[in-house]
């Protein structure tokens, strides 16, 4: 089983990014600190990605808060579409019960 550690404080992780930004290497700073040279990568990514310096491929162009929007509209799509669900098998349950047809679903 691999060992696993504590996630890098956020504040070590901004400094990281920044010396590479300032031209260090990350497999240079792997070996002066301790995260693989690939998380180093992952974490500059994740930096420009979150302050628009790169697009992503599925979402491209979107800052950190319109991505944080898309994600809760997204959810609140996803509701409203059970909620809707929901109140249709309602109204053909009271439609079979009471023997009517629902106002709104006339074929006219």
């Amino acid at each position: 089983m691999p060992k696993t550690r504590p996630p890098y404080a956020p504040e070590f992780r901004r400094q990281m990014v920044e010396l590479v930004r300032a031209g260090r290497d990350p497999a240079e700073l792997s070996r002066e600190f301790e995260p693989s040279p690939q998380a180093i990568r992952n974490w500059v990514a994740q930096a420009d990605r979150s302050e628009g310096r790169r697009e992503e491929k599925s979402e491209a162009g979107l800052a950190a808060a319109e991505r944080e929007e898309l994600i809760r509209l997204r959810r609140e799509v996803r509701q409203l579409r059970l909620e809707r669900d929901i109140l249709s098998k309602a109204a053909a349950w009271f439609a079979r019960e009471t023997g009517t047809i629902p106002s709104g679903s006339s074929g006219s």
